[in-house]
């Protein structure tokens, strides 16, 4: 909240806490007439805010939570594009974008980040009543008087009730004998007429009428009705005049009261007003002292801006430079590797004796195969042998039969 905000409302001797319960409530009035309802209680899946929920600390992790829920929410709709917070992410670059933002909507910041980490107080609402106001002004939202329905006046039906009588039942049953009597009294012309021309001595009454009820018989009865003759009269809430004596009475005790509170009040706003003026004279004076110290401030930001873009600048041809000697060791050691294979095919002996052991096993093969042709011949050798002598044999034994 602004400076210029703030003194208003100690002139005003409003307390931060009454116009941060004040500012709660109607945004809450704005984020219905945004329809946050729909658009964000369904869609981030969380209850909906209660009339007082940021001004005071209760849980600050939820708080916290739903403070950047709820402003990355008014941005996006404002037209900022910014993604939700997660649980788990750094508050300080949640606060830091959403700071960001703001700046872009201009909507003016005076106060350091730090207040934000808290989830509650005047400066959480502050920020997301500034968003509210900014929505209803870009969709040109127009406030209308409230129109109030009219009262329909509902005749109260009271039961009867035999031991209560109201008062306005016996002044209409009074009022309704005293007219019955009126009119029985009344004379037309012909009764008035007939009355001048009675005698005088008809007229008058005969003899003077005594009652002739008993005292103790008429003290018994009506302790007997007594209790049926109660007058009760039951206070209506709707009555005009019962509203008006209690605005009077409360406007009198409002006099008798601000009589007491106001000079305590016009001291507290002179007091606020003097501390007030003592504030603002030590600004304007620590300004002046530290105007050249905050000269030099803004040109180190200025130089710290600039080093950290050329160290941006370099970074990128230093990684680009890193990218490519990766790629040059990989082939070196691809290089190295098949060297490596080749050295040690050349002066690894083993091929020669793997040959040398072949050739001794294809030697032994030989040899068995000789032994094998020899076995061989020699069978075949006693097979002709032994056919030939049966041959012979066979000649022998013709030439003896022919002689």
């Amino acid at each position: 909240m602004s400076r210029s905000k703030a003194a208003a409302q100690d002139e005003s001797g409003v307390d931060p806490l009454s116009m941060s319960i004040i500012l709660m409530e109607d945004m809450i009035e704005k984020l219905k007439v945004l329809n946050y309802d729909n658009e964000f209680v369904n869609t981030v899946k969380v209850k909906p805010l209660s009339r007082h929920y940021f001004v005071i600390q209760t849980n600050p992790g939820e708080q916290f939570f739903m403070f950047t829920s709820l402003a990355v929410f008014l941005i996006n709709k404002a037209g900022i594009i910014l993604e939700y917070p997660q649980e788990y992410d750094d508050p300080n670059s949640t606060i830091a974008s959403i700071l960001d933002a703001i700046r872009q909507l201009e909507i003016d910041v005076d106060f350091p980040p730090n207040k934000l980490k808290q989830g509650h107080g005047q400066h959480v609402i502050y920020i997301l009543d500034s968003l509210c106001n900014k929505i209803l002004e870009n969709i040109k939202y127009k406030w209308l008087k409230p129109q109030f329905p009219k009262e329909e006046t509902i005749e109260e039906v009271i039961p009867e009730d035999d031991s209560e009588v109201l008062q306005e039942q016996i002044e209409d049953e009074l009022m309704a004998r005293d007219s019955d009597e009126d009119e029985e009294n009344l004379l037309n012309i012909d009764d008035l007429y007939a009355v001048n021309n009675v005698p005088k001595a008809i007229s008058k009454a005969d003899e003077i009428l005594e009652s002739t009820t008993n005292f103790d018989d008429w003290k018994l009865e009506l302790e007997r009705v007594l209790p049926q003759l109660r007058v009760i009269i039951k206070t209506n809430a709707r009555d005009w005049r019962s509203n008006l004596d209690q605005m009077k009475m409360y406007r009198d005790k409002t006099k008798d009261i601000m009589k007491a509170a106001r000079p305590q009040l016009d001291k507290l706003r002179s007091d606020l007003v003097e501390n007030l003026d003592k504030i603002t004279s030590r600004e304007k004076s620590l300004n002046s002292q530290l105007e050249q110290l905050l000269q030099e401030y803004r040109i180190a930001q200025d130089e710290l801006a600039r080093v950290t873009n050329r160290f941006q600048e370099l970074s990128g041809g230093i990684e680009e430079r890193q990218r490519q000697l990766s790629q040059a060791t990989s082939a070196l050691e691809t290089v190295k590797q098949k060297i490596e294979d080749r050295s040690s095919c050349m002066t690894d002996g083993s091929p020669l004796v793997n040959l040398k052991k072949a050739i001794s096993i294809v030697k032994g093969d030989i040899v068995s195969m000789d032994v094998k042709l020899g076995v061989l011949e020699h069978n075949l050798l006693k097979a002709r042998l032994r056919d030939k002598t049966m041959s012979q044999n066979y000649v022998n034994a013709d030439a003896l039969f022919v002689s």
